[in-house]
Parts: C-alpha cells; structure tokens; sequence
C-alpha cells in the first residue's frame, strides 16, 4: 500500500533502478523460516511491489525501463554458504525475463545486473562481522581472477547505460559484471 501510494504522489519515473538485497549466509541447513522470509521480501517482493505500481503508467505512456539488481551468486553461479541468498537473486534474473517477455512490445525494456563481490559499505560490515577484517576481505579479494572486488562506480556506469537511449535495444538480458569470477 505504501509502494502504491508513493507511486501515485511520484508519477511515472522514466527509469526503475531496483537495487536491494540482504546477504544471508548459510546453507539450506541453517536457514529457517524467518531467514527466507525476509530475504524474499526484500530481494524480491520488493522489486515485484515496485515494478507493480509503476507499470501502469509506462504501459500508459509507451515506454519505460527497469533496471533489477541481482547477483552473479544466483542462477550464473551457485556460491558455498549463499542458499538463499542466491536462491532469490535467480528469482530477480526469473522476474526480469518473465516481464521482458511480457512488456517489451509494449515499449517497456527490463534487464538485470548481476555483479560480483562489490567494495561496498554493506560488504565492509559483513567483513568487519567475522572478528578478523584482513582475512576475510584477502579471502573476497583471492577468489577474483583480477584480483580486485568491483567498484561500486563500475557497477553505476553499467547503470547509466542501461538507463540510456544508448541500450535502446537491449532487453531481457542479464549483464554480469564480476570481475571474471563465474567463469
């Protein structure tokens, strides 16, 4: 209900850039409930809520791009300890082509980006959390063919033109940004 109103206060935005995501690290053994719960409705409901209520007002006007962030942890890549974290970014990828498939005639472009391990506030808590910074980032930063996590500006210019008339023709397409790490 809020998403709805906010939507109707805003109007339609040219461009959607859905970007959340809660990193739950576990197997299936040590996911419950409320673990799964919460991650769906932020790594996905979210976007799901999102696209929902502007959809009506780009189908209106003709036009309308949706940018869904995902994860190279998801259906690109299957990662140790990320069950269900991987398990929603593959249902983002799953929206982005199921609504790509549905709205592109009607001039609506909807991709996903899939990044790898980012130099991110959120990874530098994660890191901080394990008690031992230093080897928990050298471990990130060794399983990196470049031998370096992405920067966060790295992932924005692939924003920027997915955002662009410079990708006019670009839809339903997940672009993996991650360093060469799922190869």
């Amino acid at each position: 209900d809020q998403i709805d109103a906010a939507a109707r206060r805003v109007g339609t935005p040219d461009i959607l850039f859905n970007c959340s995501g809660f990193v739950h690290a576990g197997t299936i053994m040590e996911t419950d409930d409320k673990a799964w719960d919460f991650s769906f409705d932020l790594n996905v409901k979210a976007h799901f809520h999102m696209m929902k209520a502007f959809m009506p007002g780009w189908l209106a006007r003709g036009s309308g791009v949706i940018i869904n962030m995902a994860s190279a942890a998801s259906s690109i890549k299957g990662v140790p300890n990320r069950f269900v974290y991987g398990t929603t970014k593959a249902a983002v990828i799953g929206m982005t082509k199921a609504l790509a498939a549905d709205f592109t005639s009607k001039g609506i472009r909807v991709n996903a980006i899939c990044p790898g391990t980012v130099d991110s506030p959120s990874l530098t808590e994660r890191l901080k959390a394990t008690g031992d910074y230093e080897a928990a980032k050298s471990a990130f930063i060794s399983r990196q063919p470049m031998g370096r996590m992405a920067r966060a500006d790295e992932i924005g210019m692939l924003v920027v033109y997915l955002a662009s008339d410079e990708s006019a023709f670009v839809t339903g397409q997940t672009f993996v940004i991650d360093g060469g790490w799922s190869l």
